[in-house]
């Protein structure tokens, strides 16, 4: 993991067509702004988790159904 300290209106850049800027720090909460080309998709975490599950339940469901299916 890199580890970089940035201050408010500071930004990185990620693979050229990415920039993350720091818009504003209030005491433990930091707010980002991303910038991204359309076809990145940009998630918070908890949210991109969630969506992992959701696929991986959807998919053994799918195998189960497939599975019994070719069972009859």
């Amino acid at each position: 993991m890199l580890a970089l300290s940035r201050k408010k209106n500071e930004a990185l850049i990620i693979n050229n067509n990415v920039e993350i800027t720091v818009l504003e720090i209030k005491g433990e909460q930091v707010k980002l702004g991303i910038s991204a080309p359309r076809e990145v998709p940009v998630y918070r975490k908890e949210v991109y988790v969630q969506i992992q599950e959701a696929t991986r339940e959807a998919a053994s469901l799918e195998g189960i159904e497939n599975l019994e299916n070719l069972l009859g």
